[in-house]
Order: C-alpha cells, then structure tokens, then sequence
C-alpha cells in the first residue's frame, strides 16, 4: 500500500546533521527543528523526515520503513547492503585510511601482511585486504581506534580521516586509502515502484541546490565589438545570453561560470573588454 506521504530517513547526530538539514532548507523544504521529536513533518511537501541513529539508516531504507535516506558511502560497504544511489550529495567528504605509528616501518598497504588491524570498520576493511589477497588479522573496536597501536593491541588502524589531523596528535601516519566516502542519498531496492515519481521530485530540489552551489550568475557589460573575446572565456551551460543595451554598440553578457573559476576569470574577462562586472549567487540550478 503506497503512503501518502514519503518518509526520508537522515541521522540524528553527527557530521552528517547539519548539512543535511542544511540541503534540505535550501531545496524549500519548511519543517521544524528536531530536538524534541523523532518526525519532523515537512509543511510544505508529502514528506516527513525521520531522525534515526546513524546505523539505522540503511536499515529503515532497506525495510520500506523509509523511502529514501541520507547515509556516508563507508556505512555502505561497512553494511555490505545494496541500496540504489541516487546522488552524491556533495558534504561529508572523507577517507577510510590504514595508518600506523610514525616510527613503524610499513610505507604502504601491502606492507601490512600479517599485521593486526583495529578499526571500526571491520566488514569494509576484511574486504579490502581481502581482494588484494593480503592476509591481515582485524581487531573489531567500537571507538578509540587510534589509541590501538599505543596499547598495543595491534600494529596498524583503519579509520574515518578528513584532515588527518587526529592521526597526528596521536602519533600516526597514513599509509594508504581503502575507500572514500561521501554523503549520498539512496532509495529502496524498487526504484520503479508506486512512489518512482515522487522519490525523483525530492532527488530533483536537492540537485538543483547542490549545483547551484558550484556555480556564480556573472552580468557584464561591453562593447558589440568584445562580444568574440569574450565569449571564448564563458562557455557557460551553453552559450552567454547577450541582450542589446539602450546605448548604441552596447550589450549586456549574462552566463553561468563554476565558482572555482571566478577569481581567475575576472581579470582575464576585464582585459577582454568587460565593464560593469557583477559576480551574483544562485539559488538553485536545473541544468
């Protein structure tokens, strides 16, 4: 029996949250804050948002009680569970990475052969090794991964790293990639199901946003004569739009430009004949 209402299973801590709740507002979606409640109903949409443990996400996706969900890749393969991906969600950026003491003597992954492992990832971290045919012993841990090696209950860690300067302070060093991680949106295993439509409607707002937030609106005025200049320097989504102003032999130069090239282009685009420069947000983008 098909809800009337999706349901969309999100974490209810850690450094996942704020992002997602952040994505979420972007996309216009309106609902309250979730200190106190585990559903938030969103006003504004059929949808309600269920705040869950961490863990629980991909297993309220995978029994129907959710919709959709927003979990990390490394949760994923840690689960070993087969959700459909929608969309990498563009936050939550991280490694899962085998380190070891400054002073140990391994350079890289297959120097670990024989070596115990701690890590709270014990499913994703067998299975690497395993396909690389390296034999290895997994220590399973639930928390203070990097303390391990000090202790000396094993010689190596694998961990969740984003700046790697937690290894640092406790005195390890990296030493190779498992895996990395990002946040992602997935579905339940019937994607062509009674609710494909509306799972995509949800899929297309958060799209919009996060491409949106690669890319700047630029608005320039130049002379007709610049128009061939400067348009080798903005490919936009297509091509510029150039709309005649009211003084003769004049246009404005309107494009879309990825964000990480303003600050490069900007000069490039004034030598080109350019005036009047204006670099504007976008809201939300549907290519």
């Amino acid at each position: 029996m098909t809800r009337d209402r999706l349901r969309l299973a999100v974490p209810n801590k850690g450094r996942l949250l704020e992002p997602t709740l952040e994505l979420l507002r972007a996309a216009g979606l309106v609902f309250e804050d979730h200190d106190r409640s585990l559903v938030a109903r969103v006003r504004n949409h059929p949808l309600d948002i269920l705040f869950v443990r961490t863990n629980d996400v991909i297993e309220f996706v995978r029994d129907g009680v959710a919709d959709l969900g927003v979990t990390g890749d490394d949760l994923l393969a840690e689960k070993m569970i087969e959700l459909p991906r929608i969309r990498s969600l563009g936050y939550g950026r991280c490694r899962l990475a085998a380190a070891v003491p400054t002073d140990a003597l391994p350079q890289g992954l297959d120097d670990l052969a024989g070596k115990r492992i701690a890590t709270a990832h014990p499913n994703a971290t067998r299975r690497f090794f395993d396909q690389r045919g390296t034999a290895v012993e997994i220590i399973a841990l639930s928390g203070a991964v990097e303390v391990a090696p000090r202790l000396g209950l094993a010689e190596a860690i694998v961990d969740l790293v984003s700046t790697g300067s937690t290894l640092v302070m406790n005195g390890l060093r990296p030493i190779g990639d498992i895996l990395e991680s990002e946040a992602v949106l997935v579905g339940g295993s019937d994607p062509e199901g009674a609710t494909h439509e509306r799972v995509m409607a949800i899929d297309a707002m958060l799209a919009a946003v996060i491409a949106a937030r690669d890319r700047k609106y630029l608005m320039m005025n130049a002379a007709v004569g610049r128009l061939p200049a400067l348009e080798e320097l903005l490919p936009g989504l297509a091509s510029p739009s150039v709309i005649p102003l009211a003084h003769g032999g004049m246009i404005a130069i309107h494009s879309v430009v990825d964000a990480d090239a303003i600050w490069g282009l900007l000069p490039r685009l004034r030598a080109a004949g350019a005036t009047g420069i204006l670099v504007l947000p976008i809201e939300k983008l549907v290519p």
